[in-house]
């Protein structure tokens, strides 16, 4: 009988705890800027409404059987004297084995009917005048193409709302996993291999995606943002990256102003040019009318950016000055070398980069 109590004491005591580890967690609540089951696009809506029929299956399932488990343990515990014999073993139940056999593929078959017709409503489509951006994954950053217009940007993808969006899928290095979770699952960057998928968002705003692929040392830094304007932005947007920014060297009195102060050196835009041109960024970034290099990110409106570094970090002239000092300090094993620039060149570059827009 004493014993029989304090089992029930036990059990008592760890209600409470259950309810606190149930209780929290629900506590993210709807700030979860990467909830999948949030979803603000019709693909990410399509996944959803698969996950829910295979989630309360799968509920039903381990309480079922944690039951059965539970009820069993307790039901055939051992109540007599350490010594009394084992009970009679029983081996085999066919009725029972064909019925958990049928059940379990009932089942599958089920779900089978909308996971093959979410699988075909998921694969790109040339109907309804999509947009098609080509994504190339880098350690670690992450590059946009835009073949139909022109466009190339890093970091930060544009489209525009209530328009599908064809995104092909790349690796220049690793695999990488390009992933939106409130637009859309996530899918593969193979090396030498191209994959399809396609994303689309309701309403304007920003929306958070990484790579969820381990792919090295810098991997958790591996960010990027998705902004959704309305058509008419998005079209503007477009055409004011076709323009390129505006060479500070054109405007003698605006370039040479001093713009940026670090470490008490004055950094003005112009300067900043000359810093770019004279050294290895030149020949690794791209800048629409000043030059075209093809290992980092492109540079053409980077001052109009809300992120760099794989937007790990937000664009403020202190931050770009964080970065261009030394890169490795910031993402480690990053490719991009520290240059071991002067506090005067460094002044100089960030005014210039602040200043592409």
């Amino acid at each position: 009988m004493i014993a029989r109590i304090r089992r029930l004491r036990y059990l008592l005591a760890s209600i409470p705890f259950l309810l606190i580890v149930l209780l929290a967690s629900g506590c993210i609540g709807n700030s979860n800027p990467q909830d999948s089951l949030s979803p603000a696009g019709a693909a990410a809506a399509d996944s959803k409404r698969l996950f829910y029929p295979a989630f309360w299956i799968a509920v039903a399932i381990f309480f079922l059987t944690e039951g059965a488990l539970v009820a069993a343990v307790w039901r055939f515990r051992h109540r007599g004297a350490p010594s009394d014999q084992l009970p009679k073993q029983v081996h085999g139940n066919t009725r029972l084995e064909v019925a958990w056999t049928i059940a379990p593929a009932l089942l599958l078959a089920g779900l089978a009917v909308p996971t093959i017709a979410t699988i075909f409503h998921l694969r790109p489509s040339s109907e309804g005048n999509p947009l098609n951006v080509t994504v190339i994954g880098h350690q670690w950053w992450w590059e946009f193409r835009y073949p139909d217009l022109g466009v190339v940007t890093a970091n930060e993808l544009h489209i525009p709302t209530h328009r599908r969006v064809n995104l092909l899928l790349q690796s220049e290095d690793v695999i990488h996993i390009f992933y939106v979770p409130r637009l859309a699952g996530g899918m593969d960057n193979v090396p030498g291999r191209n994959n399809t998928m396609w994303i689309e968002a309701d309403k304007e705003g920003e929306y958070q995606g990484q790579c969820t692929q381990f792919c090295g040392a810098s991997h958790a830094f591996m960010r990027f943002k998705v902004f959704a304007d309305s058509p008419q932005n998005f079209d503007a947007w477009a055409q004011h990256q076709k323009e390129g920014p505006v060479n500070p060297a054109t405007l003698p009195d605006q370039g040479n102003q001093v713009t940026y102060t670090y470490n008490g050196k004055p950094g003005t835009p112009a300067g900043g040019l000359k810093v770019f041109s004279n050294n290895a960024c030149i020949g690794c970034h791209t800048i629409t009318g000043v030059s075209n290099g093809m290992v980092g990110p492109n540079l053409t409106h980077f001052g109009e950016r809300t992120s760099l570094a794989g937007a790990s970090l937000t664009n403020t002239p202190d931050n770009v000055a964080k970065w261009i000092h030394n890169p490795q300090a910031v993402k480690p094993e990053a490719k991009m070398p520290n240059l071991h620039l002067s506090d005067e060149e460094i002044a100089n570059l960030v005014a210039y980069l602040e200043s592409l827009k």
